[in-house]
């Protein structure tokens, strides 16, 4: 029988706090200088004491919240301890068997990925290698930051399917303002346990590939390993239990240590710092914390495709740039505010054409100036308000398409009303039959050949006189009335 791979996923975050997990020192993981954010405390100087950072412990309880984890009232911490350059105290404050959540999921394309736990801790320093020396430098700005830590069940089935858990895990994350988790930046890290099982179908043994620091890492490590073992096995040879690191540039992982045990790290309570008690609602509420979680990426994806019938790209991309998705509802709601004042003049299918329309505009050629100019949404000139105006205009074919991008560019500039752009520039779409025909028979008579052919059956020669007709008004007709036009004209 076929071999099947088996992973688990361990994703450290860190989260957007003002300070450091156990000091007061600045968390800033943009900070270039080296040594700068250090203190007595997170150095681990003798005689200093940690006191636990509140805002940290709420984030990972908000996480393991919209995860649907079971959040103890009762946590703690503990020292994890072992020996490494980058980890100034000589051990690591983290949480070992009183987690602050247990359990819960993550839903990745209709598939639930069952958490194991989620709990916190603080990160370490960072080892700098400079190239061709035989020295390692380290910075201490990191060491301290909080930083949270979620582990997966074995439940992931191949390699997009890591790297899809880790997508939505980021988008999560960002929806929940805990942590921006930007991978480039180290601020979230991926390690992957992976096996693959025998021939009879018995599970593997494990390794564990560290430090994966980008989403394509994480597929290609994974995918590597799994080519790896299975070669190994069908060749007659074990698969040792160990640690190995993920080489970029080579594209293959590499042994780094046999695989630590719980029992290596002699955990014991952190004689610092006093257990966490949820049952004190003035400490943190925990339920207060559960009712007031944002929307998130998932609710978002079916309210609208549910209230606005998009398609499940649009949907994505949408929802993708949180606040891409805020200014599309804003849009909508001065969209919806239009059509209620006509009336009966428009039906909820109607006005459905018109969100879409939006969307289009918005995911097109919106978007498309954003990212000309470097340009976040929200730095944009342009209100809801406005852009709404412009869908209605196209909408009401008072302008063409090619008219709206012009005015849209316009709109960019100062944010100016599209309504006082269109007198501006002159190019409200001609929408009267009387002035279309008399072009068309201007393009009929310097054209006779194609009409000819359209009156002999061809229909394609009907797009290019339309064509002519738009050059000849310079974009202004209304090109399906247009069509029409010939139609009566020529048949």
């Amino acid at each position: 029988m076929p071999r099947i791979p088996i992973i688990g996923l361990e994703v450290h975050v860190e989260l957007k706090t003002n300070t450091k997990m156990f000091c007061n020192c600045q968390n800033d993981s943009s900070e270039k200088h080296p040594n700068v954010n250090v203190c007595p405390v997170c150095m681990g100087h003798p005689g200093t004491l940690p006191y636990a950072n509140k805002e940290a412990i709420k984030s990972v309880l908000k996480a393991g919240a919209s995860l649907g984890s079971s959040i103890p009232m009762l946590s703690k911490f503990d020292r994890k301890n072992y020996f490494y350059p980058d980890l100034p105290k000589g051990y690591q404050i983290s949480q070992y068997d009183m987690p602050l959540c247990v359990g819960g999921s993550l839903e990745v394309d209709g598939v639930a990925v069952a958490i194991t736990r989620v709990h916190l801790e603080e990160d370490t320093g960072k080892l700098i290698h400079p190239e061709g020396a035989d020295y390692s430098l380290v910075d201490y700005n990191r060491a301290g930051v909080p930083l949270m830590e979620l582990v997966t069940e074995p439940d992931i089935a191949s390699a997009k399917q890591a790297r899809k858990f880790c997508e939505e895990l980021q988008l999560l994350l960002r929806y929940l303002g805990i942590s921006e988790a930007n991978m480039e930046k180290g601020e979230m890290r991926c390690e992957a346990n992976v096996s693959v099982t025998s021939e009879d179908g018995e599970w593997g043994t494990k390794v564990e590939v560290k430090n994966l620091n980008s989403f394509k890492s994480v597929e290609d490590a994974i995918n590597y390993e799994i080519k790896r073992q299975t070669e190994v096995l069908n060749g007659g040879g074990t698969i040792s239990q160990e640690t190995r690191g993920w080489d970029e540039g080579k594209k293959h992982t590499f042994s780094q240590r046999s695989k630590e045990q719980a029992f290596d790290y002699r955990y014991f309570p952190e004689p610092d710092l006093l257990p966490l008690d949820f049952r004190d609602k003035k400490f943190i509420d925990v339920e207060e914390i559960k009712n007031n979680l944002p929307e998130l990426p998932q609710q978002k994806r079916a309210r609208f495709a549910h209230e606005f019938g998009l398609p499940a790209q649009d949907i994505e991309v949408l929802v993708f740039d949180r606040d891409l998705a805020d200014y599309f509802e804003d849009t909508v709601s001065e969209l919806i505010e239009w059509a209620d004042e006509l009336g009966e003049k428009i039906d909820d299918a109607e006005t459905k054409k018109l969100v879409k329309l939006a969307a289009n505009y918005l995911l097109s050629d919106f978007s498309g100036i954003l990212k000309e100019k470097l340009l976040p949404i929200k730095e944009t000139l342009i209100t809801p308000e406005n852009f709404a105006e412009l869908v209605c205009l196209v909408y009401e074919n008072k302008v063409s398409s090619r008219a709206a991008k012009d005015i849209l560019r316009e709109m960019f500039k100062k944010g100016e009303d599209p309504s006082h752009i269109l007198e501006r520039m002159g190019v409200a779409q001609v929408s009267d039959a009387g002035e279309i025909e008399v072009w068309a028979k201007e393009v009929i008579d310097a054209n006779e050949k194609a009409a000819a052919d359209f009156k002999g059956g061809n229909d394609k020669t009907l797009q290019f006189l339309v064509g002519q007709l738009m050059a000849k008004s310079k974009g202004k007709a209304h090109p399906k009335l247009a069509a029409e036009v010939f139609r009566k004209l020529l048949r």
